[in-house]
């Protein structure tokens, strides 16, 4: 009768359904292995744990990354904070030895500049003699001198502004 509506011998619609059949087989034991593996995994994520413990420990690491996301803005502010606070800080220097007088003494007179980011600060120049010792103090406003220096004292500051080695 299917062979009278269709035109195709009956026998090869059993045979193809039958294949059919065994495909669909195949797939559900592939399907069942896959579910054993995904339960495997789950048993050995939720071993010890019930869903209730999972959760608590989900919402804690939550509310820890939280306060560690608070802290890092806060650094992040307290970071701002001090490089604002560095850039009037000296932290650029030069210093030249010298000897003041040929004769005597050795290289115990100096030149030390101090100097901020924008090249401002002070040349300090230390003379040592066989008198005593003097100081003297020459301002330093973007890079340049306000009174004249002496070799030694533009020496170091061409060493605090990166000019010499």
């Amino acid at each position: 009768m299917i062979q009278q509506y269709l035109g195709i011998p009956s026998d090869y619609i059993i045979i193809g359904l039958a294949a059919a059949a065994v495909v669909l087989l195949i797939l559900i034991i592939v399907n069942m292995v896959q579910m054993r593996k995904m339960r495997t995994r789950l048993e050995v994520f939720m071993k010890g744990k019930n869903a209730k413990s999972l959760e608590d420990t989900l919402v804690y690491r939550l509310e820890q990354v939280d306060s560690l996301r608070t802290a890092n803005d806060a650094n992040e502010k307290n970071i701002a904070n001090i490089q604002d606070h560095l850039k009037g800080c000296y932290n650029k220097f030069g210093l030249e030895k010298y000897n003041a007088l040929d004769e005597m003494g050795g290289n115990l007179s100096f030149a030390l500049c101090m100097l901020d980011d924008l090249n401002n600060g002070y040349v300090l120049n230390v003379v040592h003699s066989r008198d005593g010792c003097y100081t003297y103090v020459k301002e330093i406003i973007d890079g340049n001198a306000v009174l004249g220096l002496a070799a030694e004292e533009e020496t170091a500051l061409g060493k605090a502004m990166g000019k010499l080695a």
